[in-house]
């Protein structure tokens, strides 16, 4: 699932980046997590590397974004360009790869 930057956050800038998938950014008060962006650092890190930097522990899972390793692998594939859909790797047929034919 993604993460979620709670009221304990007291802007210190280490979490931003941290963030291999820059999902971090400074919000109105306090730094946001883009859930879109956010693979908890799978297929990059053992761990999120937000929650090993942040110094008060303000990173909490998001309940309203629940995501298998496997969800959250894809995402990380679309957000590398792997991967156009949400539903899985896209398919590339040889026309899609062939470059377009010249005057």
């Amino acid at each position: 699932m993604a993460l979620k930057i709670n009221e304990l956050c007291v802007n210190c800038d280490v979490c931003e980046p941290a963030c291999p998938n820059q999902a971090i950014s400074q919000g109105e008060t306090i730094y946001v997590i883009d859930p879109a962006r956010c693979t908890e650092c799978v297929g990059h890190h053992d761990e999120p590397q937000c929650v090993v930097v942040c110094p008060v522990e303000c990173i909490d899972p998001d309940p309203e974004r629940p995501e298998s390793e496997a969800q959250l692998l894809a995402k990380l594939r679309r957000l590398q360009g792997g991967d156009r859909s949400p539903e899985g790797p896209r398919a590339e047929g040889a026309a899609a790869t062939r470059p377009p034919a010249s005057d």
